[in-house]
């Protein structure tokens, strides 16, 4: 029996609320290529990386870190940024996560503009499943709402690259936006009918401080599905398992699935079991969270670190999306890039 086991906490851990950890998304590098005015603004993030590289895990620590939250229970690992491609040797680290026993998911989200070029690489390390952000399939409208700095014909390459690299349904995320983005949803439910891919739809979210966020700019989901079923009528699904985000829907005519996250307008903290790490080591229990816990003094000693984890969300209450707007609700939130999606 190895260290970790021995080691390990008697139970996995509960937070205040009751909810298990389940999922981890781990932020391997907090720069982008882009400059997605709801996330990371050119106006307030311009080239400068905000870590150096000496500041970011390396892989070891990843490691190391993610070993002792599948002891804790987490089963489902997503690799995030940032925009994580840019991280030098991506497939190596997933090499070594795929061989962890424990994990059942090891998926990433990318905005896949340098996907074809990563994509058998990283599906041969061992990476399961891929997210890919694409908010419209309308270039100039792309270019736009990438800061300048998209190309549509990359990330639709990017999309063929994981096909042919053996990447079955991709998650394809839209994040939708009264007056910028809503005249989009029917071209992007057209596009991805029948391909296999499960098209989503997110509500515009007040993350991060940055994106000038104003609730009269949320598109509810309900919407958007009345909008699609009017057009291709829809059938609800039941969810995976407790507590997937996305509420699911299927083409009546058989051509495929979609599915609306409501953040917003239909809070789902109570089942939320996700955690989330920095790019240098930080542990956020929520996405809308205003600080995290510094794993990095833990890092080298494996029982040590799964109990200042098991400490950390044993005493987890939070619930930001269901209080959004009250006077006790958190003003500040870290940064989206910062901790990922």
């Amino acid at each position: 029996m190895n260290a970790i086991a021995k080691s390990r906490p008697t139970a996995a851990p509960l937070d205040r609320r009751g909810r298990p950890l389940h999922d981890l998304r781990v932020s391997v590098i907090e720069t982008c290529n882009f400059r997605c005015p709801y996330c990371m603004p050119e106006e307030t993030h311009p080239d400068t990386p905000l870590l150096g590289a000496a500041q970011r895990l390396d892989f070891a620590q990843i490691e190391r870190a993610v070993r002792a939250f599948v002891a804790l229970g987490v089963r489902k690992v997503r690799l995030t940024g940032g925009e994580p491609l840019l991280r030098r040797d991506l497939p190596k680290l997933v090499r070594r996560l795929a061989a962890i026993d424990g994990i059942d998911d090891l998926a990433l989200t990318t905005n896949g503009s340098l996907l074809a070029r990563h994509a058998q690489a990283l599906r041969d390390a061992g990476l399961r499943r891929i997210t890919l952000s694409l908010d419209t399939l309308d270039p100039v409208r792309f270019g736009v709402l990438s800061g300048g700095r998209g190309d549509i014909v990359d990330v639709l390459g990017g999309i063929a690259a994981a096909e042919r690299a053996g990447f079955g349904s991709l998650k394809i995320n839209a994040v939708i936006q009264r007056g910028i983005n809503d005249g989009d949803a029917l071209a992007l439910a057209e596009h991805f009918r029948g391909s296999g891919h499960v098209l989503r739809f997110i509500e515009y979210m007040d993350v991060g401080t940055c994106n000038g966020w104003r609730r009269e700019n949320v598109v509810p989901s309900t919407e958007l599905r009345d909008r699609i079923a009017a057009r291709w009528p829809l059938r609800t699904l039941d969810a995976h398992y407790r507590g997937e985000v996305a509420a699911r829907h299927a083409y009546a005519d058989g051509t495929g699935e979609i599915g609306f996250i409501s953040s917003v307008s239909a809070p789902f903290c109570g089942d939320c079991h996700r955690a989330r790490l920095s790019a240098d080591g930080k542990l956020y229990t929520c996405l809308f969270a205003d600080e995290g816990h510094d794993l990095r003094p833990w890092l080298d000693d494996a029982a040590a670190l799964e109990q200042r984890v098991h400490a950390v969300w044993s005493g987890r209450e939070d619930r930001y999306s269901e209080i959004r707007g009250a006077a006790d609700s958190p003003q500040k939130h870290i940064e989206m890039f910062v901790i990922g999606g």
